[in-house]
C-alpha cells in the first residue's frame, strides 16, 4: 500500500504540468495564454531576420506539415513566397534637362556616321537582407524625334528609316561602382522597332521587361541604360523616362 501511495506522487505533479498557461493559474489547454491584450512574439519571423517581413505591411504566418510557423508557404499552396523591396513609380526624372518639355533622360545617336548609341539613364540604391533570387519589373516610356531634343527641340520623323530603341539594367553589388564584369551581365533587355513617314506621332509609348538574378545579402544598386541605333546618316533623339515610369523589385526565399 505504501508503494501504490508514493506512485500517486509522482504521477501527479506530471499531470499538471501537462499544461502551461501565461497570465492564468488554470489553462485550458496545453498552452493557455491569458489577458484581453495578450500577445505572441517569435523573433525568428521578424524583419531584421526573415527576408519576407519588410516591417511595413503584415505579413501572413503559414503553417508547415509539422505544425511550424513561418513566412514562407508550403510548395503547391498557391501563396507567394516573396516580398517587394522596391516599388518606385517613375523612377526616372522627368525632365533632368530642364527643357521646356518632359524629356527624360536623352541619348542622342547623331548623323556624322554613328550607328549605335548607349548611355546611361538612371540607377537605384536596395538592400537585400539575405541570399535570394531577385526579380526586376520595369516599364520606360520613350520620345522619339529626329533633332536633338536639348537643344530644345521635337519634329516628326518622316525619312521612313527603321530605328531600334533598347534598355537594360545590370547589377552593381555592394554599391561600389559598377565594374567591367558587372557591367557585361546585361539583364531585362528590351528592344522596339520605330519607323516612320507623315503621319507620324510624338508620345510616349512604354518599353516594359523584367529579368531574375540571384544576389548576395547587402546593399546593392539597379542601373538603366539605354541604346540608340540607326543609319549612319540618321539623327535619332531618344528621351527615356518623360513620363510616368514604374519598378518593382521583390525577392523569393
Amino acid at each position: 500500500m505504501k508503494k501504490i501511495t508514493q506512485l500517486l506522487f509522482i504521477l501527479f505533479p506530471t499531470l499538471i504540468l501537462s499544461q502551461v498557461g501565461i497570465g492564468t493559474t488554470n489553462p485550458d489547454t496545453e498552452l493557455h495564454i491569458a489577458g484581453t491584450n495578450s500577445t505572441i512574439r517569435i523573433e525568428s519571423l521578424n524583419s531584421s531576420n526573415n527576408i519576407n517581413n519588410d516591417g511595413i505591411k503584415l505579413a501572413p504566418v503559414f503553417v508547415d506539415g509539422n505544425g511550424d510557423l513561418t513566412l514562407t508557404p508550403p510548395n503547391g499552396t498557391g501563396g507567394e513566397p516573396l516580398n517587394f523591396l522596391l516599388d518606385i513609380p517613375n523612377f526616372i526624372p522627368d525632365n533632368p534637362h530642364s527643357l521646356p518639355f518632359d524629356s527624360g533622360v536623352v541619348i542622342n545617336n547623331n548623323s556624322t556616321g554613328e550607328t549605335s548609341v548607349e548611355g546611361f539613364i538612371h540607377s537605384v540604391t536596395f538592400t537585400v537582407p539575405q541570399t535570394a533570387v531577385v526579380e526586376v519589373k520595369y516599364g520606360v516610356t520613350i520620345v522619339i524625334t529626329d533633332v536633338d531634343m536639348t537643344i530644345p527641340a521635337l519634329s516628326y520623323i518622316t525619312d521612313n528609316e527603321a530605328r531600334t530603341i533598347e534598355t537594360f539594367f545590370c547589377f552593381d553589388i555592394n554599391n561600389d561602382g559598377l565594374d567591367v564584369i558587372e557591367k557585361s551581365k546585361q539583364f531585362g533587355q528590351k528592344a522596339q522597332f520605330y519607323a516612320s513617314n507623315w503621319g507620324g506621332s510624338l508620345g510616349y509609348p512604354y518599353m516594359n521587361s523584367q529579368g531574375y538574378a540571384t544576389l548576395p545579402p547587402g546593399t546593392h544598386s539597379i542601373h538603366f541604360f539605354g541604346i540608340v541605333n540607326d543609319s549612319a546618316t540618321s539623327y535619332t533623339s531618344v528621351g527615356f523616362g518623360g513620363a510616368t515610369d514604374y519598378l518593382k523589385m521583390r525577392v523569393y526565399n
